[in-house]
């Protein structure tokens, strides 16, 4: 239950993320609901397409559809108290890749891959999904940019393997886990922390 709540969770930040980028781009209402769709399914998918979890999990259960179109329902109508734009689309952005980071982490640790294969796997569920979302709405997607953002991804996957050393509870390392990956990304943005450009 608890992983369940984490993946509707990632699922509902992610689908905001995506209204938002949607609604800046002045899509109609079916735009705004691809987008805040792909956004939110596109890296689970493609997750579950790597280790063969087919039929993929939104296909086998509703609940997930259900989440995006109420998250999308719930963007729209409160479009105006979401007014800063920009700093709330990067807030559940955030959010999003730190609870879909140790969603795909799970999903690797279930069918035995190593760590590191599983932090691989919990940074294409956490980042694909924005990729798709910025691909379609003519943008170069955030993770190809100079931004921090699959590197906090890595980061907060091997912090969790880290953290599940130490004498504590495992969801409290999994929660330290998301938390870390949350203050990696908004610490380089605050702090305007890039990785380096390979061009002059």
């Amino acid at each position: 239950m608890f992983y369940l709540t984490i993946d509707i969770l990632g699922t509902i930040a992610f689908a905001i993320s995506g209204v938002l980028v949607a609604m800046e781009k002045k899509l109609d209402m079916f735009g705004v609901f691809i987008i805040a769709f792909v956004t939110a399914i596109g890296g689970g998918t493609l997750r579950d397409v790597i280790i063969g979890n087919t039929p993929v999990v939104w296909l086998r259960n509703h609940t997930y559809l259900l989440v995006v179109l109420g998250a999308v329902v719930f963007a729209v109508i409160f479009v105006n108290q979401l007014k800063y734009l920009r700093k709330t689309l990067f807030l559940f952005d955030t959010i999003g890749i730190g609870l879909f980071t140790m969603v795909g982490i799970e999903k690797g640790l279930a069918i035995d891959l190593s760590p590191v294969m599983c932090v691989a796997l919990g940074t294409i569920t956490a980042c694909f999904g924005g990729v798709i979302r910025d691909i379609l709405c003519n943008e170069i997607p955030v993770i190809f940019r100079k931004e921090v953002y699959a590197t906090a991804c890595i980061l907060g996957g091997f912090g969790y393997f880290l953290f599940q050393k130490l004498p504590i509870d495992p969801a409290y390392a999994y929660v330290g886990a998301i938390v870390l990956i949350i203050l990696v990304r908004v610490l380089v943005v605050k702090f305007k922390i890039s990785l380096p450009n390979i061009y002059r």
